[in-house]
């Protein structure tokens, strides 16, 4: 008896785009291998799902204009809505010189944020 897994790979299209996007900012890196993403201080501001939708953290008042001007939606992942993220139509993923002014912008966003602190993991203490 063999389960059919469920394919967990990210477009290889998507993925060459979303590369493309980050090598287009100098300074940004990305990171994760089975989800790809971006970060500053610990705060995530993108990242490419699995299906390869890619999701850009904004502030308010952008976030607003980007889902009106695409007529976007906020992303949605795992059945939670992520309020801060706009889910990128795929039109607009496939111009990075469009897009790029969103990543700067989701950049800076998160440049303005107080840097999240790092937790060890604490082991159990040996008594």
């Amino acid at each position: 008896m063999s389960a059919k897994k469920e394919q967990n790979s990210i477009p290889a299209n998507k993925l060459t785009l979303y590369d493309e996007l980050i090598k287009a900012s100098p300074g940004i890196e990305r990171k994760g291998v089975k989800l790809p993403y971006t970060s500053f201080n610990g705060h995530m501001f993108t990242f490419l799902s699995e299906s390869g939708i890619l999701a850009i953290r904004l502030p308010k008042i952008e976030r607003e204009a980007f889902l009106k001007k695409y007529n976007a939606a906020l992303m949605e992942a795992h059945g939670t809505i992520m309020k801060e993220y706009v889910a990128v139509p795929e039109k607009l993923l496939k111009n990075t010189k469009e897009l790029k002014k969103y990543l700067d912008l989701s950049y800076e966003y998160v440049k303005s944020l107080k840097p999240k602190t790092q937790t060890k993991s604490r082991k159990p203490s040996k008594r």
